[in-house]
């Protein structure tokens, strides 16, 4: 009976403990569980390559924005641990993230709860192990470096040195570019529209400025890497701004590169807006890793592990065909006040209707219409790239979006009536009528003020 006990106990530690396998490339992958930030469970895979010297250096993968499941990193993860990198590819939290939440220093509690990790497994040099991170965690493990001794080095690809929403504009003009959308409609996006989505506060860690936790980096080696056609993050102005900062905090092993033919992940790209080979994630092509981008890495890396750490240098950057536009921060109140008041104007005409006092007049009541619809459609048009992205323009006819089109002619429409009713009001001799004065003035009010709003959004280019 002790004896059956015994096995049974066996048994169950042996499915208990973590599973451990060889896939047909020859890397072992362990399938792990850690907590993280705030206590969270966290599911990844370890990868190592068997018969590597040792002690091993050590890398988390720091993902990018979204859902973040590991097999997005697969290619990297295989890369470091082919080099004899031990490496930890993990799913990204649910908890504490979303759309609208973003939260830097849980997803940095997450990656040093990661280093941990590897520090303590067999093999592996606890003192040489550190992160990688691509596009948002190019913001977030530079964060987890600057808090924690347990970090060794950093590597980052696409990483931005602008806060998210200067960086997110950016993205969005260029992509918008690409689609043939002309400078007009590109400059609402970048202008007014950023500053509406700034004001109201819903754009996650818009104002997060990644230059202080740059500068705080004094002694921790950095690779901070750009592909040439990276057309998510702004590579020549990012890579600038790491190279300043980083010298500013005395960091002498700071190296600033470009990867040829690299898109924003560093994999292989045309123009940076397509991949060309690799796995398909999500039914579409991650591309294959761009040609001495993982060798650029791992060769780093090893140098770091061996006590040789690369002194600071930096690669010419590429050509950049659009500079940044700088978001204005806060909840500026006049971006939101202005269409509330506009609103509340064109809306009087119709609610005093309902009250039934004084005559209807129909052209009024047409310019209240119109200029309801073109306020809410001027604001949801340019706003929603935002929200959807640049697919919210298609289709692009004569360089603006067809919807944009539609905008403009609303406001077009705004004017004539205001003009008619106008003249409606002259002609039927009502000027003298207070009844037809207190309904009226708010919308004739508000159709003046429509005019330098709609020139300011861009309507009017």
């Amino acid at each position: 009976m002790a004896a059956l006990c015994a096995a049974l106990a066996g048994a169950f530690l042996l499915l208990a403990a973590p599973r451990a396998y060889a896939a047909g490339d020859g890397l072992v992958r362990q399938e792990v569980t850690f907590r993280g930030g705030g206590g969270l469970l966290l599911h990844g895979t370890v990868l190592s390559k068997p018969g590597a010297p040792g002690p091993r250096p050590g890398i988390v993968l720091v993902g990018g924005s979204g859902p973040g499941p590991r097999e997005e990193y697969r290619q990297e993860a295989e890369a470091f641990a082919r080099a004899g990198i031990t490496t930890l590819v993990h799913d990204k939290r649910t908890v504490g993230y979303s759309r609208l939440h973003r939260d830097f220093g849980l997803l940095a509690d997450d990656a040093v709860a990661g280093a941990r990790l590897l520090q303590s497994r067999s093999g592996v040099n606890p003192r040489q192990v550190g992160l990688w991170g691509f596009s948002e965690g190019g913001w977030v493990a530079p964060l987890a470096a600057s808090r924690s001794t347990d970090i060794a080095f950093v590597v980052t690809i696409g990483g931005s040195g602008y806060d998210p929403l200067r960086t997110q504009t950016w993205n969005l003009a260029t992509h918008l570019r690409h689609q043939g959308v002309g400078e007009s409609f590109r400059r609402t996006v970048a202008g007014p529209a950023a500053r509406f989505v700034a004001s109201t506060g819903q754009f996650p860690a818009a104002g997060y400025d990644p230059l202080p936790v740059l500068e705080g980096l004094h002694r921790t080696p950095v690779l901070a890497l750009w592909g040439d056609h990276d057309a998510q993050v702004p590579p020549r102005e990012s890579a600038q701004i790491f190279r300043t900062a980083l010298a500013r905090a005395g960091n002498r092993h700071a190296v600033i590169g470009f990867v040829a033919d690299g898109a924003h992940n560093g994999h292989r790209t045309s123009d940076g807006f397509d991949r060309i080979g690799g796995p398909l994630f999500h039914g579409k092509k991650l591309g294959e890793l761009a040609p001495r981008y993982a060798q650029t890495m791992t060769s780093w890396v090893r140098a770091v592990a061996a006590g040789r750490p690369p002194a600071s240098s930096a690669a010419t950057g590429p050509g950049q065909a659009l500079a940044t536009t700088p978001v204005p921060g806060g909840h500026a109140w006049y971006v939101w006040l202005a269409p509330a008041l506009l609103l509340l104007g064109f809306a009087a005409y119709p609610v005093s209707a309902l009250l039934r006092r004084g005559p209807v007049l129909r052209p009024v009541r047409w310019l209240a219409g119109l200029g309801l619809s073109a306020v809410v459609a001027t604001v949801a048009c340019s706003v929603a790239v935002f929200v959807a992205g640049d697919g919210a323009v298609a289709p692009v006819v004569w360089g603006r979006p067809a919807l944009w089109l539609v905008v403009q002619g609303l406001a077009v429409a705004v004017v004539v009536s205001a003009c008619v009713s106008a003249a409606a009001l002259r002609r039927r001799r009502l000027a003298s009528n207070w009844r037809v004065w207190l309904r009226v003035v708010p919308a004739g009010l508000a159709a003046v003020a429509f005019v330098p709003w709609a020139v300011w959004w861009g309507v009017a280019a």
